[in-house]
């Protein structure tokens, strides 16, 4: 699906599904520049979807009162926040009560058990594949914790979290020198974590193949 498409079928959903009236108007009103274009050049290029991003999420502050995420990942029992800087109001022409009160808020997100990913809108233009990179670091940091110990091997949970570490493809080489085992034990992992559509095969041939983190 395009992206143009896609984007209008997500913000229509979160419009028509929305029953808190302060949000589905931030939601009318549309996002912003910056925000469409992490949409467009990031999170769309390597997921093909938006299933379980919500737009402007509301959440309450210290002050009792309500902030908006630009943009909330809730995997299951897990939250994301992504919160795109733009360079002149963020950090060029800040005033300091406004840095005071960005860093606060970050904490303050933190402190309720967000994990806060600040982008910057320079680096989604100009370096578009490094915050991609660093938005499968934050899919696949979620995906271990969906799924019960039963259901994943302790090589299994670490060559997840070794996938994320990596912010790239890896081969089989690659994991097995991470867990110090056989390339051949190495590649089995893999081919079982495909089975289980939490890898998928990037690049390559039978017995050369690249893995990433099916986001």
């Amino acid at each position: 699906m395009r992206f143009e498409k896609a984007f209008e079928d997500f913000m229509a959903s979160q419009i028509a599904e929305e029953t808190n009236g302060r949000r589905r108007e931030r939601l009318e009103q549309g996002l912003g520049h910056a925000e469409i274009e992490f949409l467009r050049g990031v999170w769309f290029p390597i997921t093909g979807h938006f299933n379980n991003l919500y737009a402007e999420w509301e959440v309450r502050d210290l002050a009792n009162g309500y902030r908006y995420l630009d943009f909330a990942y809730m995997p299951g029992n897990a939250r994301g926040a992504i919160e795109i800087q733009g360079y002149g109001s963020h950090a060029r022409d800040i005033e300091l009560w406004r840095f005071k009160d960005l860093c606060q808020r970050h904490c303050h997100l933190a402190l309720d058990g967000w994990l806060v990913m600040p982008i910057a809108y320079p680096s989604i233009m100009e370096s578009p594949k490094l915050c991609q990179q660093l938005m499968l670091s934050l899919v696949g940091k979620f995906i271990s914790s969906a799924h019960t110990p039963e259901h994943l091997t302790w090589v299994e949970s670490e060559a997840i979290r070794f996938a994320r570490r990596m912010m790239r493809p890896l081969s089989p080489s690659d994991l097995a020198s991470h867990l110090q085992v056989s390339t051949k034990y190495a590649r089995k992992i893999l081919h079982g974590l495909c089975d289980k559509q939490l890898f998928v095969v990037s690049s390559g041939q039978t017995r050369a193949r690249m893995y990433r983190l099916n986001v």
